[in-house]
């Protein structure tokens, strides 16, 4: 029988290529963690720490996210942060993930490194075992910190390096542009990560350019603003160069004004390989299938180009060619036997 398209969008099989662990931290996690590690926090209650989600740029979510961040102290809570986001993608309909992890943010207040990719490459075994959800592990560099404290991450996961698949670079963009970690990110390259960059979310296309042609990244984190350089938009499209678009959260950051204003139709139309995620959905209002629903509600895009995304949700990923081939033809078949009121 035909299903609506919510129920459809749920089932679709989809890769979450877009997703900062720590932004999974939910407000009632982080206040029963504050309290189990004796770590005071801004809020008296889930529903104040909501209340204050009201963002008028990058900045000022990431001083809430920061400071959130601080509940986070021991494996185990690295581990629940985990294990919460990855039962909920396998209520979703989400088979693979390549999250992020922030470790400088935990480093950097005396949190092991190894205490944090630990309980979070913990839970990741468990939810492929238990679940089925397959993942790859990036790890992020914060672009506001020094370059010098990027080399030293990189060099603390030298233990781990058959257990993290790339790099990235994320935090606040303008002014931080990606030559000047031209360097950190030669070496992870040479020691075989995947390499993906935050860019062109504030930032200019430039910024785009630079993560592609001296980060060496495989893969652009939003990359909104390559609408704004014809060049850039036409090799984007020639050279398949995967997007990881965050609708609920262009809006909440005010990238753009409102879900009927975002470019990813237009950037679909261009012939990009663009996917759909939910970068911090804890703070912005929605997971993933949230993201697909408000963007075909907004946008008007039906359940073939739903499923076209999910299908570019796996052509994008890291996984192998046998495994993304694998993946595309599920979604093909739920999209050939699963029709739509």
């Amino acid at each position: 029988m035909p299903v609506d398209l919510r129920t459809y969008a749920l089932g679709l099989p989809k890769a979450e290529l877009h997703l900062h662990l720590e932004g999974t931290l939910e407000p009632e996690m982080m206040l029963a963690l504050a309290q189990r590690n004796g770590v005071e926090v801004r809020y008296e209650s889930a529903e104040a720490a909501r209340a204050a989600y009201e963002f008028h740029d990058l900045q000022s979510f990431l001083d809430l996210y920061y400071a959130g961040c601080a509940a986070l102290v021991t494996e185990d809570d690295f581990y629940d942060l985990t294990w919460a986001y990855l039962t909920r993608a396998a209520q979703e309909g989400i088979v693979h993930v390549e999250p992020f992890f922030d470790p400088q943010t935990h480093t950097d207040r005396g949190v092991l490194f190894g205490t944090v990719v630990q309980g979070i490459l913990r839970a990741l075994e468990d939810g492929q075992e238990l679940y089925g959800i397959t993942y790859r592990l990036i790890m992020s560099f914060l672009r506001d910190r020094p370059v010098e404290s990027a080399m030293r991450t990189l060099e603390h996961a030298r233990l781990y390096r058959r257990r993290i698949a790339g790099v990235g670079l994320d935090s606040a963009e303008m002014g931080h542009q990606p030559e000047d970690f031209a360097e950190v990110f030669d070496i992870a390259r040479e020691r075989g990560y995947h390499v993906v960059a935050h860019a062109g979310e504030e930032g200019p296309p430039a910024y785009i350019a630079g993560a592609l042609d001296v980060l060496g990244a495989e893969r652009i984190d939003h990359g909104d603003a390559c609408l704004q350089s014809p060049a850039l938009l036409s090799r984007l499209a020639r050279d398949r160069v995967p997007l990881t678009i965050c609708p609920l959260s262009n809006v909440r950051l005010r990238v753009v004004p409102d879900m009927a204003s975002h470019p990813l139709k237009k950037l679909m139309d261009s012939e990009l390989l663009v996917t759909v995620n939910s970068d911090d959905p804890a703070y912005f209002g929605g997971y993933l299938t949230d993201n697909y629903l408000a963007a075909a509600e907004a946008l008007g895009l039906s359940a073939a180009q739903l499923t076209d995304l999910a299908a570019n949700s796996f052509a994008a990923s890291f996984l192998d060619d046998d495994e993304k081939d694998a993946r595309i033809l599920e979604v093909r078949h739920y999209a050939a036997h699963t029709p739509v009121e």
